[in-house]
């Protein structure tokens, strides 16, 4: 009973710490901020930011015979985020928002990125000519989240696969955003 009584003990104490080291880590400053947050240490490193251009092509074959699929890509110069995780820890972000009344799952996007030598490309739509419409084809990282502070969500991602990521933050009362910025890191 005694060891029972130790055992729960060292595991409430270690939740607890852990839980005081996430209430000293401030929110990020400005919204469609990341901050990563090291579980064990409690530490903090503040993801890149980027602006992408977006990117529509149509295959040849496509404008010569009427046949064929266009896509439009999210484009990132650049092969590789400079910000780098270790995939065999848990990974938390805190994600500052306009507020955190809405479910995150609402207004936040983790998705992959395909690399090549010189950018990271993220496909979010593909039409065919006969009409095959596919939008929202990003390659999704599904995650649970929580809130955090006055304005924030710390998030927890469930996959941790090696590659390059990018996270979106939308505003829910605003639709007319102009530019797309997303916030970078990589799982090695």
């Amino acid at each position: 009973m005694k060891t029972l009584f130790t055992i729960c003990l060292s595991l409430w104490m270690a939740t607890g710490m852990l839980c005081a080291q996430e209430i000293n880590c401030p929110e990020p400053d400005f919204i469609g901020e990341v901050v990563f947050v090291d579980p064990q240490t409690g530490e903090t490193a503040k993801l890149e930011k980027q602006t992408v251009m977006l990117r529509s092509r149509v295959n040849a074959t496509g404008i010569m015979f009427g046949i064929g699929k266009s896509t439009t890509k999210l484009v990132i110069e650049g092969p590789s985020a400079a910000v780098r995780l270790d995939g065999s820890k848990p990974i938390r972000l805190i994600v500052k928002a306009v507020d955190n009344h809405t479910d995150p799952l609402a207004i936040i996007n983790i998705f992959r990125f395909e690399s090549t030598k010189k950018q990271r490309l993220a496909e979010t739509a593909s039409v065919s000519s006969f009409g095959s419409v596919k939008s929202n084809k990003l390659d999704y990282v599904p995650f649970t989240g929580k809130k955090y502070g006055e304005s924030s969500y710390l998030l927890t991602l469930d996959e941790r696969k090696p590659g390059e990521y990018g996270i979106t933050v939308q505003n829910p009362n605003n639709r007319d955003e102009k530019n797309v910025i997303v916030a970078t890191f990589a799982i090695e």
